[in-house]
């Protein structure tokens, strides 16, 4: 304790990281040790992956800070550069921390359908894909790819676009989809503004699929858009 008082007095507060920073940081990796992951709160969880707080505010206190000033874990991941660089003791090594952590979060998640059991319902792959899609600001083109028992193989974000159009290359969903040795595919794109109505564009990109599809001899076995709470399958309308 005397070392650590000595340590302390010679004041190594700062903004790139201080041995008070370290030694805050340490007791929830240790209730984390001791307990597990789940008995963490959101400002113990957000302190470990900072490990570093700002000029006199210790990482566990900064990290209270943040989770007050923007309201929940969720909002404080979901915000820009600007919004969170105005913050006191946020700089872009901090966000990008915060932003590898979200994109982590969402591949883990994502992967999450390679070790699941079948899909056993539409609505079960429904509910999956607004999961999958929860957050995406820019529109996304993904496909997933089945054997011939139906079951997924992968599935892949083949396509980015802006925030209400995204180019599809139907030539490139067939490739990957003979590299996969894959008998079935299913498409599967969002719409950002939260209405999952497909388009004009969206029937005939669809439509253009199918036909790829057919000459390969790979069935389509569905179309969903999604929206931010509602799915929409072009089986169901009757469209495929």
């Amino acid at each position: 304790m005397l070392v650590f008082f000595s340590l302390v007095k010679k004041g190594a507060y700062g903004e790139k990281g201080t041995i008070m920073d370290e030694f805050i940081a340490l007791q929830p990796r240790e209730k984390m040790l001791a307990y597990g992951a789940a008995s963490l709160s959101d400002a113990e969880l957000l302190a470990i992956f900072l490990r570093t707080g700002s000029r006199g505010e210790p990482v566990l206190q900064f990290s209270e800070r943040l989770l007050r000033e923007f309201g929940s874990l969720y909002l404080l991941i979901q915000a820009d550069h600007a919004k969170l660089t105005k913050c006191k003791g946020m700089g872009d090594c901090k966000f990008t921390q915060l932003q590898a952590a979200s994109e982590l979060a969402r591949r883990c998640f994502s992967a999450q359908f390679l070790y699941e059991d079948n899909m056993t319902s539409p609505e079960m792959l429904k509910n999956r894909l607004m999961e999958l899609f929860a957050g995406q600001e820019r529109e996304v083109f993904m496909v997933i790819f089945l054997n011939n028992q139906n079951q997924i193989i992968c599935h892949e974000e083949m396509f980015k676009g802006t925030v209400n159009r995204v180019e599809v290359h139907p030539r490139e969903i067939l490739r990957f989809a003979m590299k996969m040795n894959a008998s079935s595919i299913i498409l599967a794109h969002n719409h950002p503004s939260g209405n999952p109505e497909p388009s004009i564009a969206d029937k005939q990109v669809t439509e253009r699929i199918h036909s790829a599809c057919s000459i390969m001899g790979i069935k389509l076995l569905d179309h969903f858009v999604v929206g931010h709470k509602h799915c929409v399958s072009f089986v169901e309308r009757g469209w495929l």
